[in-house]
């Protein structure tokens, strides 16, 4: 095995080690756990206000939940690390993995919207009954998605590999073939370009990476839509849920732009460079393996 490929795989795999044996994945969501308290505080004392008819209440409620949403973004979590990864590993306009990300954190507030409505009205759950079904099965869930995704990128990548070491020691009986795939003896496509197969993949693709992330509501979004229907408030709590989303997307579409302009750096840097077909393959194994191991140790830490 090349060592291209040898040494993110370890890299990896010692992060992995590291962090589970330090305890690092614990102090993360230890240092979240508190200042969710604390906005949980500033909420309430906010919606006090807002029931009570202060006039600037609701803005300052949209406020701290957007300012919640980006804080929330910042810190652990699992949506930037889905979007960076993706952005490092596959080569995705920017605009079109902004609009992913926008949607993916909408998604959350569709998601935190809905558990919290069909749990009061449907199920009758208890607002502690509710975090736990997120936190015991959606979350989980949602790593398990986001590391099945980080397996795709490793594999696709280990393959370009494969199909390179290949091509460099076998010699083929092939016809030749242009760029879209025709075959300069019969004048027929064989396959799909490379393109048609990325065209092909793309919503796809989308779909996986906004249910992936969708797929666990925020708890702050479950604390204010819980507390406000409680107060008979409702539509401010869904309207706060929807501003924490647009923070949350600030920032991961923040990453997403980041990771997608640091690709194209790094294989710019390379373009005059005979490693220039192992760097593409290259940052797609890192950032697959990157996805897969975060996805991984915040899984067995959740169950």
């Amino acid at each position: 095995m090349p060592r291209i490929v040898v040494v993110p795989v370890a890299i990896a795999i010692g992060a992995l080690i590291w962090l589970w044996s330090s305890g690092g994945f614990d102090s993360l969501a230890a240092f979240a756990a508190g200042e969710q308290r604390d906005f949980q505080n500033q909420i309430a004392r906010t919606l006090r206000a807002l029931r009570s008819g202060d006039a600037g209440a609701l803005t300052l409620l949209m406020t701290l939940c957007f300012a919640y949403g980006v804080f929330h973004a910042v810190g652990p979590g699992h949506g930037k690390v889905l979007i960076g990864g993706y952005g490092l590993g596959r080569q995705v306009p920017w605009m079109r993995l902004s609009l992913i990300s926008l949607v993916s954190s909408l998604g959350q507030a569709v998601t935190a919207t809905l558990l919290v409505y069909a749990g009061v009205l449907v199920f009758n759950l208890s607002r502690t009954q509710m975090v736990g079904a997120a936190e015991d099965y959606m979350a989980p869930f949602s790593y398990a998605a986001i590391g099945a995704i980080g397996v795709w990128l490793t594999v696709r990548a280990l393959r370009k590999f494969l199909r390179r070491h290949q091509a460099a020691t076998h010699d083929h009986a092939h016809h030749p073939h242009g760029e879209d795939g025709t075959c300069s003896e019969c004048g027929h496509k064989h396959g799909p370009s490379m393109e048609e197969v990325e065209n092909a993949s793309s919503l796809r693709d989308a779909l996986i990476l906004i249910a992936g992330i969708a797929i666990r509501p925020c708890t702050g979004a479950l604390f204010v839509l819980i507390i406000t229907w409680q107060m008979g408030i409702a539509m401010a709590g869904i309207a706060g849920a929807f501003a924490m989303a647009l923070g949350t997307a600030v920032v991961t579409i923040g990453v997403g732009v980041a990771a997608v302009t640091m690709r194209a750096g790094v294989i710019g840097s390379f373009a005059s460079s005979r490693v220039t077909t192992q760097i593409v393959p290259a940052i797609e194994l890192i950032a697959g393996l990157l996805v897969l191991v975060i996805a991984s140790g915040l899984l067995l830490r959740a169950i």
